[in-house]
This record gives structure tokens, C-alpha cells and sequence, in this order.
């Protein structure tokens, strides 16, 4: 490598300096440096103030050229990189020259970037969201055992005294984004499974997720038995209730254990099945059983109410029921939900 650098030195000076500039970042990965020493290499290269931010721990190392970590403010970056692993931004890279860039700032800081990369990976778990499949279900598998199970918790970087909720998740979103949307704190963890998205997070704040995420949350319990529960509840969403915790469910969860087609052959859930081609009507039948009140659910569905009582007399000669006793209604809502978990 160095004949080549010089050789090409001669032809193409920049050239030549790409290639030592390669050379300089290979031997800091080989020594196997830790983040503060890259940090210090790069400023002494590149002869001014080197910069290394982490997002997940939100650590800044900031060097001067002298090789000592600098308190003074902040210039503006000359030169800015992101940091990548996995395939998700970790991270940025960046220079305070106080000139113009100089023709190698980029192969630079793309090169420190890539060893920054490398030194997160090397020295602790990633800070990626983003986890390996097969780690997260061994995590969650109910046929690991514990000392395997804790070993993959610790290789995806939970403390063996921290809780883990595992949520289960059905969006067009990246899992990556819903992590940090329901846990920004971290540490969580997030990997597909099957047609099902799992992320394993110490803290579950379900506020922020758009409308359109689908998720059932199990208890801190194991993650095995959490992993359970998160699938359970997720059967239960709905769009007018599309983040369902386990505990929440109570007696209900029963119905996600009763075979298919004793489901299917009930009177009542069969019924519903025959009304579900009927929009409006599964509309108002859902915003009545949701709501226990015709006037709460006309304000829902933005209808007089005696619309809504004529819509519900009609939907309860359909299904068997008289929806205006207490009894109705709850056999109604039952068959709506066993009706809804045919439909996972």
C-alpha cells in the first residue's frame, strides 16, 4: 500500500493522499483504539478541531489539534458525516476548520466515520435500534432457557436488573422509528418477525405513535411470557383502539384461547359475520358496544341519535339481541371481539 501510494503520489497527488489517509484509518481499526483516541488521530491529521457525537448516548468528544479534548464553544462544522451501522444513523462525524474545506476533509471524515462505526460495535452492544432477529427471539422464544435468554439480553444491551416490556407490532412504519417513538430514552431493541415487528423496551409510552400503528404491549413479566401477551393484545386492536396492553384486557383475553371454530359456530359471533358486510352498520354496532351509550356513539359517528336508534333497533333484530338491555349489549360486545380475533 505505501508503494502504491507512492506511485500514485506521482501521477495523482490527491490520489496519493486518499490512499495514506486509508492506510492512517486502517492502523487505528487494527489497534483496536477506543472513540477518544480516533477523535485525537483525526484532529493531529486533519490540523484542527475533530468532532465524534453518538445520538443513542448522546456522548460528544470534541479534540484539538493538540490532541486535548476542547471546552470552548463549538465552531460551525466545516465538514459533517453520519456515522451508520446497520444501516441506521448512529452518530455524525465532523471537523471545525476554520478555512475552507481541504480536498480530503470528506475521505476523512468518511474513514472516521466508518471506524467510529466499527469501535461502537466492538466495545458494547450497538446503539443501533435495529437488532439481529435471531438474537431477539432467542429473548422471547419460550423453548430458550434462562441462561441463554439472559446472554442474548445482555449481548442487545439490557442491564440484567432492568424490566422488559415486549411489544408487538403490525405499521408500514420502519420498526427503528416506532422504538424510539415509544421508548426515546432507550435501551430498546426492535427486529421482524414472521409478519410481526417485536421490540423490546424497558419503558412502553404508547402516547406518540401515529393512529395507524397497530400494537399489543405485554407486562414486564419474562420476555417470554411478555412476548405472549404483546401477540394476544395485538389481536385485539382495532382502529378505533389500535394500542391494546395486555393487563387491560382482563377477563377478555379468555376469548383469545377458544378455538377457531368454536368461535365461528357461535349464534352470535356467525351473526356478526353475516352483518360485517354492511359498513354502516358495523360502524355504528362497534361505536355503540365501544362507547355503552347510543348518544355517545352518535356523537362518534357525527349522526342525530335517533339514527343511531333506528340503525341499532334493525342490527338487533339481525343478530338475535335486544342491544338496549345491559345483558344485550355485553353479548354483543363479545361477539364483536370474538368476531374481530377470526381476523388476526
Amino acid at each position: 500500500m505505501e508503494a502504491l501510494a507512492e506511485r500514485l503520489s506521482h501521477l495523482d497527488p490527491q490520489a496519493g493522499g486518499v490512499v495514506r489517509v486509508v492506510m492512517f484509518y486502517d492502523t487505528l481499526m487494527r489497534r483496536r483504539v477506543d472513540l477518544s483516541a480516533l477523535a485525537r488521530a483525526s484532529a493531529g491529521l486533519a490540523e484542527c478541531v475533530a468532532g465524534i457525537r453518538l445520538h443513542g448516548t448522546g456522548r460528544t468528544i470534541r479534540v484539538a489539534p493538540d490532541g486535548r479534548q476542547t471546552s470552548a464553544p463549538p465552531s460551525p462544522a466545516s465538514t459533517t458525516v453520519p456515522i451508520t451501522l446497520d444501516e441506521e444513523e448512529i452518530g455524525t462525524v465532523w471537523l471545525e476548520r476554520p478555512a475552507p474545506p481541504v480536498p480530503l476533509d470528506e475521505v476523512l471524515l468518511e474513514r472516521l466515520a466508518i471506524a467510529a462505526a466499527a469501535v461502537v460495535e466492538r466495545y458494547g452492544p450497538a446503539r443501533t435500534t435495529m437488532a439481529d432477529p435471531a438474537l431477539v427471539e432467542l429473548v422471547i422464544s419460550s423453548g430458550s432457557d434462562d441462561a441463554s435468554r439472559a446472554r442474548a439480553l445482555r449481548l442487545l444491551g439490557f442491564a440484567p436488573d432492568l424490566p422488559v416490556h415486549v411489544v408487538a407490532v403490525r405499521s408500514h412504519l420502519p420498526l427503528d422509528r416506532i422504538g424510539g417513538l415509544i421508548c426515546p430514552a432507550r435501551p430498546v431493541k426492535a427486529a421482524p418477525l414472521a409478519e410481526v415487528g417485536v421490540i423490546l423496551a424497558t419503558t412502553v409510552d404508547p402516547a406518540p405513535l401515529p393512529a395507524d400503528v397497530r400494537a399489543g404491549i405485554g407486562a414486564a413479566e419474562s420476555p417470554e411470557r411478555s412476548w405472549q401477551q404483546a401477540r394476544t393484545a395485538l389481536r385485539f386492536t382495532t382502529p378505533r383502539r389500535p394500542v391494546v396492553h395486555h393487563d387491560s384486557l382482563g377477563a377478555l383475553a379468555l376469548l383469545a384461547e377458544t378455538p377457531r371454530d368454536a368461535l365461528r359456530e357461535n349464534t352470535h359471533v356467525a351473526a356478526i359475520a353475516r352483518i360485517a358486510g354492511n359498513l354502516e352498520q358495523l360502524e355504528t354496532l362497534d361505536a355503540y358496544c365501544a362507547t355503552g351509550s347510543q348518544r355517545r356513539a352518535a356523537d362518534l359517528l357525527h349522526l342525530h341519535h335517533s339514527s343511531v336508534a333506528r340503525r341499532l333497533e334493525q342490527i338487533g333484530k339481525d343478530l338475535g339481541i335486544d342491544l338496549v338491555q345491559p345483558a344485550g349489549l355485553m353479548r354483543a360486545t363479545l361477539a364483536l371481539t370474538a368476531w374481530r380475533l377470526l381476523d388476526d
